[in-house]
């Protein structure tokens, strides 16, 4: 099991940027979390498959059609025990 932080930068808030990942993380297998970040970032984690790990941080840097993506961040984490995959904050 493969495990990923992420922040997203550019005008990725009120665009449907949360919704979006979390629809392709549930279409992907995967689990974790996004939110909105008070930087206007977004943020998160993921977990699973190498293959769906790669898959979401492609859709990622293209993000949702209102969306202008600057910047995808991605590191290396610890995996977490969730079975879900979750929108917050």
């Amino acid at each position: 099991m493969k495990a990923i932080g992420f922040r997203v930068t550019g005008r990725v808030q009120g665009v449907g940027y949360r919704l979006f990942a979390a629809q392709m993380a549930k279409e992907l297998q995967l689990c974790g979390h996004v939110r909105n970040e008070r930087d206007g970032s977004v943020s998160g984690h993921a977990q699973g498959d190498d293959e769906g790990i790669e898959r979401l941080i492609a859709a990622l840097q293209r993000g949702p059609p209102s969306a202008i993506v600057m910047d995808v961040t991605v590191d290396r984490a610890e995996p977490a025990e969730v079975v879900i995959f979750e929108i917050s904050g």
